[in-house]
């Protein structure tokens, strides 16, 4: 879908992170609304049409899986986005399960977010992925060692290489390692669609 036949929505109580989001955005060619608040969101999101959906993961009156849970069982279905701080992978993934398209970690260069929603945009146009493309995941999945599949689980779960390392037993330096095979095996060039693969197969996380 064209960038411009898409208006960006995006939810952050932060004044300042609303304003600098929308300048970027704008910049580039997208159409954009800002929303103080989760809530102020809610009450509009039946009226909108092709949309995606940029929103903060914690906010005061609801978190962004909140947001997004809502959203679904109002029937508001949109490509969304989550924006996480250094910590909250465990929250963002929750996110994802809950119907959230992608995630991103702060700090964040500018071309990654413009990036994730071109993606997300695209997903109003192609629908859900193909059985072929589940299959070809679930192929490279089967390629990795046992000790490749507890670190991925690890990974997608939020923990950290320290705490993988002293629960296997294993030193941090050689989950470093395991970690750069699976992203290979798996052909995930980001954390977060590695996070999508896992998800998209049905594999726990």
């Amino acid at each position: 879908m064209p960038i411009n036949e898409c208006v960006i929505h995006i939810v952050d109580d932060e004044e300042s992170v609303r304003k600098s989001l929308a300048f970027l955005l704008t910049t580039v060619g997208f159409a954009v609304r800002v929303h103080e608040s989760a809530t102020r969101f809610l009450e509009l999101a039946p009226t909108i049409g092709a949309a995606c959906l940029v929103t903060d993961l914690r906010m005061p009156d609801m978190s962004g899986v909140e947001l997004l849970e809502k959203l679904r069982e109002g029937g508001a279905l949109m490509p969304a986005i989550v924006i996480t701080g250094h910590g909250d992978v465990p929250m963002a993934v929750a996110a994802m399960k809950a119907g959230a398209a992608d995630f991103i970690e702060k700090p964040f260069e500018d071309e990654v977010l413009i990036e994730a929603i071109k993606r997300a945009a695209s997903h109003l146009r192609e629908g859900p992925a193909a059985a072929g493309d589940v299959a070809a995941v679930r192929a490279r999945l089967a390629s990795l060692s046992e000790r490749e599949q507890q670190v991925l689980s690890a990974v997608v779960a939020g923990l950290p290489n320290k705490t993988i390392a002293y629960d296997l037993g294993i030193s941090p330096r050689t989950v470093e390692v395991h970690r750069a095979n699976i992203m290979t095996k798996m052909q995930a060039r980001s954390l977060p669609e590695l996070v999508r693969m896992t998800i998209a197969i049905g594999r726990p996380a």
